[in-house]
């Protein structure tokens, strides 16, 4: 298919009142589909239970992973986004549902591909605005005992030695649940923000593995037992048993020590969402733990499978080294039809505008130079590939046009969706998890109200059902991670 401009202008496009209808229309097409997710069958029982790993994914901004949320009666009710409180709340709320931590996702700068330009982005609270996602782990760490803290920093824009001492520090703080979702900055924004030209995806990857080698010498360089903190003789740490880094890369130099003694968890446990061949390559390298969003049973599986054998073949990492976490938006309620009317709530607020713009930002092409009824499988994507399949796969393989795209993408970044009663809600983890999920990614919609649905309705049917902790084991993230039941 051709680019360049549609016969439609955006002046074209459904306003207010008729944009809700267009979303509204489209939920109860969605929730049709939703109906027809994989039950477990009557009677069936698995031949082992094991925990599931939870994950709240959400970012440190007005709005998270379905857009439009800052307009529902119930998101932030009381709540600023910006202040300590909601974040403690959020935190504790999270530790009460035995999650293993929250997952804070970022982005650097304002999406600006759709119509090259930023205005809808900022128009439509499109992710914006976003504050540094690490300034509140140390307020998550301070409200919780046992709740992880995963947070999103890119590779492209600092060097090494100051990510270390970033995350060494966090670790500390954290008493060890700290865990680094490590990223490269794929979005056009973020290098336009920073003045720099962006490279492409391979040549970010070649240097973001030398990235993680110079990191792991210098979390490594001290030792265990160098510090001795004698009062006495007046020697604090013994400078044998702490390395200085004398490293000459293609693309860092780093000389000298690390300046954070030995934290809880030596590194930061690594979490990475790699998605493409060489992302995936990466993850089987590096990763403790990947997220993925894959709309269905069948995905799920040839990803898992892949992963695997990655690992062994190419790194030669024994199985389930790595922790698979797929996405998933509960919609819980008592009952199945409230379920429903909060969904068809949250598809009515999708701002089609904005929808347009965050699949612009995250997969390179300007949406607006394509007729909402093209079929985006025809469209050349050179952004984020794990997750444009996630929306190719939406319809089950079908045809899937431009704005049907947006508003899947908009509602969840195209995660299946679990909607209805918590009985409902684990039938389905539990066909997720006999798939070879090790646990879950919960993309947010009204907050906190979701998590907090979440801790009151199903994570007591998942511990009924011997599906998840009833209490924490370990005392940093990584043991907790590891944790899968007995």
């Amino acid at each position: 298919m051709a680019k360049g401009k549609s016969n439609w202008t955006m002046k074209n496009l459904p306003k207010g009142k008729d944009a809700e209808v267009v979303a509204r229309d489209f939920a109860k097409e969605l929730l049709d589909i939703s109906k027809t997710n994989p039950v477990r069958k009557p009677g069936f029982k698995m031949k082992k239970k094991k925990h599931a790993h939870l994950l709240g994914f959400v970012q440190h901004g007005v709005n998270s992973h379905a857009t439009g949320m800052w307009r529902n009666h119930t998101d932030k009710r009381g709540w600023n986004y910006a202040e300590p409180e909601y974040w403690v709340h959020m935190a504790r709320t999270m530790e009460r549902g035995k999650f293993d931590a929250m997952f804070i996702a970022d982005e650097l700068a304002p999406y600006n591909n759709y119509k090259q330009s930023s205005d809808d982005t900022i128009r439509y609270a499109v992710q914006c605005p976003v504050h540094e996602p690490s300034t509140i782990v140390p307020i998550i760490g301070h409200a919780t005992k046992h709740l992880g803290v995963g947070v999103t920093l890119s590779t492209a824009f600092v060097h090494p030695y100051a990510m270390c001492r970033h995350l060494s520090s966090l670790d500390h703080l954290t008493k060890g649940r700290v865990a680094w979702n490590i990223v490269s900055s794929y979005s056009k924004s973020e290098w336009d923000a920073y003045g720099a030209e962006m490279t492409n995806r391979e040549r970010r990857y070649e240097k973001m593995e030398e990235y993680i080698d110079l990191c792991k010498m210098l979390w490594n360089s001290w030792e265990e037992g160098s510090v001795i903190a004698d009062r006495e003789s007046g020697i604090y740490a013994d400078p044998d048993k702490v390395r200085e880094i004398d490293f000459e890369g293609e693309f860092f130099k780093c000389k000298g020590r690390h300046f954070v003694a030995r934290s809880p968890q030596v590194q930061p446990v690594f979490w990475q969402a790699g998605s493409s061949p060489r992302g995936r390559d990466f993850a089987a390298k590096h990763a403790e733990a990947i997220f993925a969003v894959h709309p269905n049973v069948e995905r799920m599986k040839e990803y898992a499978d892949d992963l695997e054998e990655r690992c062994y073949t190419n790194f030669k990492r024994p199985a389930n080294s790595v922790k698979k976490i797929y996405g998933l938006q509960v919609i819980v309620a008592p009952t199945r039809s409230e379920a429903e009317e909060k969904y068809e709530r949250i598809m009515s607020h999708i701002p089609l505008e904005g929808a347009l713009a965050w699949i612009s930002g995250h997969f390179g092409p300007d949406f607006s130079t394509y007729n909402l009824d093209d079929v985006v499988q025809n469209i050349e994507i050179p952004g984020i590939q794990g997750l444009f399949e996630s929306i190719i796969y939406a319809k089950g393989g079908g045809p899937v046009t431009v704005k049907e795209a947006a508003l899947i993408y908009a509602q969840g970044m195209g995660m299946p969706r679990a909607i209805g009663t918590p009985q409902d809600v684990v039938d389905q983890m539990e066909v997720y998890m006999d798939a070879g999920a090790d646990g879950f990614m919960l993309a947010a919609t009204p907050t906190p109200t979701c998590f907090e649905d979440f801790a009151d309705l199903v994570t007591p049917e998942m511990q009924k059902r011997g599906l998840l902790r009833t209490e924490y084991r370990g005392n940093t993230l990584r043991e907790n991670l590891l944790d899968d039941g007995d």
